[in-house]
Parts: structure tokens; C-alpha cells; sequence
């Protein structure tokens, strides 16, 4: 069985959206440009936590405390590698071969890796996924929403083969 949580682009549409997106926003555009990351690491964590978090949201479920130690979750070199990794890796045929149960897990309110061009794609794909939206959910929900994620694991784990509930 295999659980993927705000998912990562599946496909070249999505690579060239997400290039033309990276031009909007200070953040997606560091995201975009792995040399600025590198140069200026902790201002670019400090200031990723917004979007990330859903900080800028009304109904945030994030406390500065876990903001102010995002920072430490990731050593510069992953953090290069995996700007690489997404921006640039079309998954569609990876994922089109999945054979096993899968529970795709997704926030509708993902500021860094929108739903529509990543999760919704990727649950018609892979054959018999289940996708489940947390609505209102940034895409860092494994620490917002820990206790639903707990729970929806848990449901999945015993029945992998059924739709989860809600």
C-alpha cells in the first residue's frame, strides 16, 4: 500500500504551469531558482512558512513556535535536490504504474502545490486510488491537521481496499 500526502507534480502541464506560476510570488519564484535558496536559506524557510502553513488564513492552525523551527526539517542539499526533483521530474508514467492501494491525501487549500495540478491528476492515474481532500488545508496538513491525518492512516492501514470515510 502507499500513502502520498500533497502531492508533488505529475506531469509536464503541470511543470510548465507551475514555471509560468513562478513568476507571481517571491516564494514560488526562490522555488523555481535553486541558487537563491542557497544563498539566502533561512529568510527563504522563514518566509515559506506562510504559504506553507496557510499562516496568511484566518482559520491558521499553526503556532509560531512551528514556524519558527520549519527552518531546521531539512538540510540545504535536500532542500536543493528536492526543488530539482519536483520541478523538473514528470511522474505520469510512474504513477500509472502503481498496482497497489493507494490513499492520496491533499489539502484544498495547498498555497505550494495546488491540488487541481497535482493530487486530482494523479488520483485518476493511478488505478483504484482513493483522494482524500481535507478542505481548508495548507499543504504542510501533517502538522495542522495531524490528528484527522492519524485517523484517516489508521482507517487506511485496516482497510486498504476500501473508500475511506468522509
Amino acid at each position: 500500500m502507499v500513502v502520498l500526502s500533497a502531492l508533488v507534480p505529475a506531469s509536464v502541464l503541470y511543470i510548465r504551469w507551475r514555471f509560468h506560476q513562478c513568476l507571481a510570488s517571491s516564494i514560488r519564484r526562490e522555488l523555481c531558482e535553486r541558487s537563491r535558496v542557497a544563498r539566502r536559506r533561512s529568510q527563504f524557510f522563514k518566509d515559506l512558512t506562510t504559504p506553507f502553513y496557510g499562516a496568511d488564513r484566518a482559520n491558521a492552525k499553526v503556532s509560531q513556535g512551528t514556524r519558527d523551527s520549519f527552518w531546521m526539517q531539512a538540510g540545504i542539499k535536500n532542500v536543493y535536490d528536492c526543488i530539482k526533483a519536483f520541478s523538473e521530474t514528470d511522474q505520469t508514467e510512474d504513477l500509472k504504474k502503481f498496482d497497489v492501494p493507494t490513499l492520496i491525501i491533499h489539502g484544498d487549500d495547498d498555497q505550494i502545490v495546488p491540488i487541481g495540478a497535482s493530487s486530482a491528476i494523479a488520483s485518476e492515474l493511478i488505478d483504484g486510488a482513493t483522494l482524500k481532500i481535507y478542505p481548508g488545508s495548507p499543504h504542510g496538513l501533517t502538522t495542522t491537521h495531524k490528528e484527522q491525518l492519524n485517523a484517516d492512516l489508521l482507517e487506511f492501514l485496516e482497510n486498504p481496499t476500501a473508500s475511506l470515510s468522509g
